[in-house]
């Protein structure tokens, strides 16, 4: 599977033997894999041209399998967004998470690997591990080029990634400056088969909109904490109604951690860190739900929840999930 690849031609955006697609309808399945924190949520959001996986500098802050759904006249692709596929972690949350990312790998028509640029350790080896042997294509992301003025400089890294990962493809690109993704659309298109669109074309994703709720509430729990944020903390809805007579959304959360002394970090003096939590929240609600947004935030104490698989499975961290 492994072929030479010409790394000046890859850099200047060459080397693509791709043909033109069939003009026939195309859809399919693209799962975006790799270690933690290497950008693959701010790359689908990217490739979706709109927001739909959280995003933090956290690591691990993707827990959850995602489906984001592209279509436009001619095509249909399904962006599979997995949690960062990690070593160690022995709680039941990392043996779910694991377990998410590499369901990924089944049924999919292409395999996008992201690693980071000049940035290879013991698991993106592991990754790399898994993807051997498989039939699937891989075409592998190198995200972040942009921390590198002199292109030159990744040659050594870009020949490490070719000596360890059995690829199709790689593509340098820097997802926060917005570069590369045209060639990944182009790329991702020569696996996709040809056939009637999966989903209506009005579809962003699989998932609900109490799940994309939870969600950005954890993103804004993640972000204003920072690196204090509770590892063991996670979002429960509790209430998600629309009102009729008012014209709005009525929703109360809890935001669920594991120790006493975990509750004050996320509540802030005087209910500070909490207050910006649901305000940043509301503002995105108000857009995915298109309309007014009444938001209750509470903080409670559930004891070990993350090692606790039936804990786990009632608060959404479930392999055959339907929200």
């Amino acid at each position: 599977m492994n072929k030479p690849l010409d790394l000046e031609a890859i850099l200047a955006g060459g080397n693509d033997e791709t043909s033109e697609p069939k003009t026939d309808y195309q859809t399919g399945f693209a799962a975006v894999i790799g270690r933690p924190n290497v950008g693959k949520s701010t790359i689908m959001n990217e490739l979706l041209g709109q927001k739909l996986s959280i995003t933090s500098h956290k690591p691990q802050t993707t827990r959850h399998r995602i489906h984001g759904i592209y279509t436009t006249a001619k095509h249909q692709i399904i962006y599979v967004d997995t949690p960062g596929m990690h070593l160690g972690g022995e709680k039941s949350i990392n043996d779910y998470m694991n377990r998410t990312a590499n369901s990924a790998f089944a049924d999919v028509d292409v395999i996008l690997f992201v690693v980071e640029a000049g940035r290879w350790n013991k698991e993106d080896e592991a990754v790399a591990k898994k993807l051997e042997g498989i039939e699937t294509p891989v075409v592998v992301l190198m995200n972040k080029i942009d921390n590198y003025k002199n292109k030159e400089d990744l040659f050594p890294f870009m020949q490490i990634v070719s000596e360890n990962v059995q690829m199709d493809m790689l593509i340098p690109i820097s997802a926060y400056k917005k570069s590369g993704l045209d060639l990944i659309k182009k790329e991702v298109l020569k696996y996709i088969p040809r056939q009637a669109k999966i989903f209506p074309e009005e579809y962003i994703t699989d998932r609900s909109q109490r799940f994309l709720t939870s969600e950005i509430i954890r993103e804004k729990l993640m972000r204003t904490l920072g690196e204090e944020v509770p590892y063991g903390a996670t979002v429960e809805i509790e209430q998600f109604k629309f009102d009729e007579e008012e014209g709005r959304w009525f929703i109360n959360a809890l935001i669920l951690v594991e120790r006493k002394g975990q509750k004050q970090i996320v509540i802030g003096k005087k209910g500070a860190l909490i207050k910006e939590m649901g305000s940043q929240a509301r503002k995105d609600l108000i857009t995915l739900l298109d309309g007014r947004v009444h938001l209750e935030l509470w903080v409670k104490v559930k004891a070990n929840w993350s090692d606790d698989a039936r804990a786990l499975a009632s608060l959404g961290y479930d392999d055959n999930y339907s929200s």
